[in-house]
C-alpha cells in the first residue's frame, strides 16, 4: 500500500534538510515517546548505512523494526527503509526548492507485507485506504509545520 503527499515548508531546503536529517534530535523524540532504539552501525557523519533496532508499542503491542537509512542525497532527497516481522517500509522524502526560502517537501510511503496474516491486514487497510491517506496527509502536514519553525530557529541562531 503506497501514500503519497507534499506539502511547501517555508524554509530553505538546505535548513529543511538538516533539520529532517538531524537523527540525533530524532532519536530523542523517539525516546520521549517510550521507543527504545539501539544504534547498529558505527557511522560517525550522517549518511547512507546508518541502522537502528527499534522497540516500540503499536496498538498496545510490543513491535520491533530495524530502520537504515538507503539513500541519502543532501539536500534533496533521504530514504528510510524498515523491516519488521510482517511488513517492509520505505519512507522517501523529497525535497524542492521552490525558490530561495520556500521547499517543497514530498513524502512517500510504501508498505509490503511479508507474510500472509499481514497481507490480510494491509487488505483490510484498504477499505479504509481514504481516510488512511488523509490522515497520513495530516501527519506530514504537522511534520512541515514543526520542520518550518525549527528551521527558522536554526537561522535565528545562526544570525
Amino acid at each position: 500500500m503506497k501514500f503519497s503527499t507534499r506539502q511547501d515548508i517555508e524554509a530553505p531546503a538546505a535548513a529543511v534538510f538538516a533539520v529532517l536529517t538531524d537523527f540525533t534530535a530524532l532519536e530523542v523524540a523517539g525516546m520521549r515517546r517510550g521507543v527504545r532504539l539501539r544504534r547498529l552501525d558505527g557511522l560517525t557523519e550522517p549518511g547512507q548505512g546508518m541502522s537502528w533496532d527499534l522497540e516500540f508499542r503499536f496498538r498496545a503491542r510490543p513491535r520491533a523494526l530495524i530502520g537504515s537509512v538507503v539513500e541519502y542525497l543532501p539536500p534533496e532527497r533521504v530514504v528510510f527503509e524498515g523491516v519488521s516481522a510482517g511488513y517492509e517500509i520505505t519512507l522517501a522524502l523529497g525535497l524542492l526548492a521552490l525558490s530561495k526560502a520556500r521547499t517543497r517537501l514530498s513524502a512517500d510511503l510504501l508498505v509490503r507485507p511479508r507474510n500472509l496474516s499481514a497481507r490480510i491486514m494491509l487488505q483490510s487497510a484498504r477499505l479504509a485506504r481514504t481516510s488512511l491517506a488523509r490522515r497520513y496527509a495530516d501527519r506530514v502536514q504537522v511534520l512541515a509545520e514543526e520542520v518550518a519553525a525549527r528551521a527558522m530557529r536554526m537561522a535565528a541562531g545562526a544570525a
